[in-house]
């Protein structure tokens, strides 16, 4: 038991302090124009907490049932597929500046956080329920990006000097 959940702890801290660092709240993200409905800034940072880890427990609880199926390297390859689209979003929406090649790729981090609300199923009924949090906030987030992106487009890509 200790190793899936130093291997869910990994992903959780990973995601979270990747996120952070890669977010970089400034002048031009705060220039652009939001809709009236986006939560605080402030609030990003406890909602991100709680959701990964409660997708990260999701793991904890699926480790038994996909070792009794032989499926723990299926388990570990949903989980990492999804860190990599969860960290793509940021720098594209952040340090690229184009909110626009954002939404393209949120649809991908979605279909990851999906794929792991239907295959944690197969290990654990709990688990994929822990998972929906998810995919409820990355459905709200890529709302927002679209809104932002429309409020605020057509963006190009800023050329040095």
């Amino acid at each position: 038991m200790l190793f899936p959940l130093i291997l869910a702890a990994a992903w959780c801290l990973t995601l979270l302090a990747g996120g952070a660092l890669l977010t970089s709240i400034g002048g031009w993200y705060r220039g652009l124009r939001k809709p009236s409905w986006q939560p605080p800034d402030w609030l990003f940072g406890p909602a991100w907490t709680i959701i990964l880890g409660l997708a990260a427990w999701a793991f904890v609880l699926s480790w038994d049932g996909a070792a009794r199926d032989g499926e723990t390297s299926s388990l570990i390859a949903l989980y990492l597929v999804n860190a990599a689209f969860h960290f793509l979003w940021s720098p594209l929406f952040f340090t690229v500046k184009r909110p626009d090649w954002a939404l393209v790729e949120v649809l991908f981090l979605w279909l990851s956080v999906l794929s792991l609300c239907v295959f944690l199923r197969d290990w654990s009924i709990i688990a994929s329920w822990m998972a929906v949090p998810y995919l409820a906030w990355v459905s709200f987030a890529a709302l927002l990006n679209w809104k932002i992106v429309r409020l605020n487009g057509p963006f190009v890509h800023e050329t040095p000097g």
